[in-house]
């Protein structure tokens, strides 16, 4: 186990208990949803290319702008 993954139970731990469940449920959810996603882009990797090749066509169009100006 990582040190940042011990610091962050032993920080969830000082929570009380509905709040340590909500936690956990949200981290079993994006854990069930990156399983979802990594084996639908392995099982049909010619969909995980068509999505780059489109974002690779929007980007030589012009139709993209750098993540900083989005976010930032």
């Amino acid at each position: 186990m990582t040190v940042r993954l011990e610091e962050m139970i032993k920080r969830v731990e000082a929570l009380p208990h509905e709040d340590q469940d909500a936690i956990a449920s949200q981290i079993l959810e994006s854990l069930e949803d990156e399983q979802i996603w990594a084996r639908k882009f392995r099982d049909r990797p010619d969909v995980l290319q068509r999505l780059a090749d489109e974002a690779h066509e929007e980007h030589e169009r012009g139709e993209t702008r750098p993540l900083d100006e989005v976010i930032g």
